[in-house]
C-alpha cells in the first residue's frame, strides 16, 4: 500500500505523534511506502527523518482555528495528496482530520481517521464540545472507516450520532517493547513517583500536588515530564503547598523511557483523555499505575489490579491510593508485574499495527470493488 499520514502538529511530542512515528516505521518495515505530512517541526519531524520516513512539513497547517490560513493549508493538503497518490490517506487529530477529508474526497482517495479521543468528550467545557460535535457530524460521511484508540470513544461515536456502527472499528494504542534493563523496579525505597503529560488544561497536575501536599511524613519524589502554558502555575502552586524540594518539573524529553525506568509509581491525574501511551509506556517498564478514570483508561489499567483508578479531581482518593502504594513495596511489585503482563498480552506495538492495517487494507478492497469497472458499470462491493 501507499500510505499517506496527515497530522496537525509537530510540537508538542504526544500519543498523536509517537503512535504516528512508530506506525509509520512499522508499516514500513513491512514494505508499504509511506509519507507523513505535518504541521510545524520540531523532534517530531528529526524522529521521522531519522528513521527514514519521508517527510513534508506543512506551511499553512496551524492549530488556531482561522478561516483563511485553514483554505491556504486545504490547497496546500490538496496538492500534495495530488501528486503523492496514496492508495488511503490516513488522517489524525482534529484540525488534519476534517481538512484531510475534505481533500482526499475531492481527489477520490478513501480516507481512515484515527481519533485519539474526541474533541467533544467528557471533561472539555460544554460549548467547546457542542461546536466540535457539530463538526464531526458533517465530516463523519467523509470518513471510509473511523478507527477509535478506545471503545469508550467507540460508543461516544456512536451514542452522538458521528458515524454509523458498521463504520468505525476500536484498535487500541500498541508501544514497541523495550530491552529489559530498561524495566522499572517498583519496589526499591524510598519510591520516586512520575506523571508524563503536557503542562495544560487537558491534565491535572494540580489536583496531583494537593494530594502530595497531604503526604508530606513520607518520604518520596516526583518528576513531572512535559512542557506547557500551565508550567509556571503549577511551579508556584507547589511552591505553595511546600512541595518545591520534592518536585521536579523537568520539561520536554526524549528520554521517558529512562525516566520511567528510575520511578516506582506512575501517575496520571488528568481531565479527558482518549487511551493515552503514557499509561502504557507505564505498564510496559512495569509500574503500578494511579490515574484518573476517564476516556479509554480504564480498558488499559484494571483497578486494584495493575494499579487504581480515582475520579476525575477526586484529591483525597488519589491521595489515598498514592498513600497506599507508597506504604507497600509489594504491592508495587505485584501491580507492576500485573500490569507488564497485560501490556504484553493486548498493548504490544504489533498488536496494534497489524490491526490497523487490516483496516486500511479492508478499506482498500472495498473502495476498489466500488469504483467504476471497465465497461463503466459499478463493481458490486459484495463481490
Amino acid at each position: 500500500m501507499r500510505i499517506t499520514y496527515l497530522v496537525t502538529r509537530a510540537d508538542p511530542i504526544g500519543g498523536v505523534q509517537i503512535h504516528i512515528k512508530d506506525l509509520a516505521a512499522a508499516a514500513q518495515a513491512q514494505g508499504h511506502t509511506v509519507t507523513v505530512l505535518c504541521g510545524g517541526g520540531g523532534p517530531f519531524i528529526d524522529a521521522l527523518r531519522a528513521q527514514h520516513t519521508p517527510t513534508v512539513v506543512l506551511r499553512h497547517l496551524l492549530v488556531p482555528i482561522g478561516l483563511k490560513r485553514d483554505l491556504q493549508a486545504l490547497r496546500e493538503i490538496h496538492g500534495l495528496v495530488k501528486e503523492l497518490k496514496p492508495d488511503l490517506l490516513a488522517v489524525h487529530s482534529a484540525k488534519a482530520g476534517v481538512l484531510g477529508r475534505l481533500a482526499a474526497r475531492s481527489l477520490g482517495i478513501p480516507a481512515v481517521l484515527t481519533a485519539h479521543g474526541w474533541t467533544f468528550t467528557p471533561g472539555i467545557p460544554a460549548i467547546q464540545a457542542a461546536g466540535y460535535r457539530l463538526i464531526e457530524r458533517l465530516a463523519g460521511p467523509l470518513s471510509s472507516k473511523i478507527i477509535a484508540v478506545s471503545e469508550f470513544d467507540r460508543r461516544l461515536a456512536l451514542e452522538h450520532r458521528i458515524i454509523p456502527a458498521e463504520r468505525i472499528v476500536t484498535v487500541h494504542n500498541g508501544m514497541p517493547d523495550i530491552s529489559p534493563r530498561l524495566r522499572a523496579d517498583p519496589g526499591r525505597t524510598p519510591p520516586r513517583l512520575i506523571m508524563v503529560a503536557r503542562l495544560g488544561a487537558q491534565k491535572d497536575h494540580a489536583t496531583l500536588l494537593r494530594a502530595l501536599a497531604g503526604l508530606q511524613d513520607r518520604p518520596w519524589e516526583v518528576d513531572l515530564v512535559g512542557e506547557g502554558p500551565l508550567m509556571g502555575e503549577m511551579k508556584a502552586l507547589a511552591a505553595a503547598l511546600g512541595l518545591s524540594g520534592r518536585v521536579r518539573f523537568l520539561g520536554q524529553r526524549m528520554d521517558v523511557d529512562q525516566l520511567l525506568a528510575g520511578a516506582q509509581v506512575s501517575v496520571l491525574a488528568t481531565n479527558w483523555e482518549g487511551f493515552p501511551l503514557s499509561i502504557l509506556e507505564s505498564m510496559r517498564a512495569g509500574l503500578p499505575v494511579v490515574a484518573s478514570s476517564v476516556g479509554g483508561i480504564d480498558e488499559a489499567v484494571r483497578d486494584g489490579d495493575s494499579g487504581y483508578l480515582v475520579p476525575r479531581g477526586d484529591v483525597e482518593a488519589l491521595r489515598d491510593r498514592i498513600g497506599r502504594l507508597l506504604a507497600a513495596p509489594e504491592l508495587r511489585m505485584s501491580m507492576g508485574s500485573s500490569g507488564r503482563a497485560r501490556f504484553e498480552q493486548q498493548f504490544t506495538l504489533d498488536h496494534s499495527v497489524s490491526k490497523t492495517l487490516a483496516v486500511y487494507e479492508d478499506v482498500l478492497a472495498t473502495w476498489r470493488s466500488s469504483r467504476p469497472g471497465p465497461s463503466g458499470a459499478r463493481k458490486d462491493p459484495r463481490v
